[in-house]
């Protein structure tokens, strides 16, 4: 089954500062090791990176570039996002059909947002999703810490298998890639 990585918003703006998600070094540095797995099994290397036309994440801006630390190859693909959902108004979904991938390995940020909106999506449109348990992060939303809110999301994601595909939630270092 073909397999492909989506890395999603991990960019400088939501890695360092106030906007600094949760562990994000250790997150990080799962995304990498999945990266250079992936790399070697031939598996493509998406990374997607959301845009605002005002605040940090402008295009092209110091905040709206690939976090620092963040392992990238020149054969990685670059999709540009402007809402949650990683395929909504993206090429997202012709690049995978032309690759004919049919399962989607995902992690990023933030995990309450656009991670949550594109694994819903990619089960909606029936791909096979692994979400990395270890590998997304969000911030603390005033209610939930964000290692709840990690913690529910990987919960209830697990239980939204359909008819068609499934979601398995599990940690980077076990996925088979």
């Amino acid at each position: 089954m073909a397999t492909a990585l989506l890395i999603i918003d991990v960019q400088q703006a939501l890695c360092t500062g106030e906007e600094e998600c949760f562990e994000i070094n250790r997150v990080i540095e799962n995304i990498n090791h999945m990266s250079i797995r992936a790399r070697i099994a031939g598996v493509p290397v998406v990374f997607i990176q959301h845009e605002e036309t005002d605040g940090p994440l402008v295009h092209n801006s110091a905040g709206w570039q690939l976090a620092e630390g963040l392992e990238t190859e020149p054969e990685d693909i670059r999709v540009r996002k402007t809402t949650p959902d990683s395929f909504y108004q993206t090429h997202l979904q012709k690049l995978l059909q032309k690759e004919e991938i049919e399962r989607l390995i995902i992690c990023g940020l933030q995990t309450d947002y656009c991670v949550n909106a594109t694994v819903r999506q990619a089960l909606k449109l029936g791909y096979d999703v692994v979400l990395a348990a270890d590998a997304h992060s969000t911030v603390d939303n005033g209610s939930l810490s964000a290692e709840d809110i990690i913690a529910e999301h990987n919960k209830d994601l697990a239980r939204l298998t359909g008819s068609v595909a499934r979601i398995d939630v599990m940690p980077a270092g076990e996925i088979r890639i």
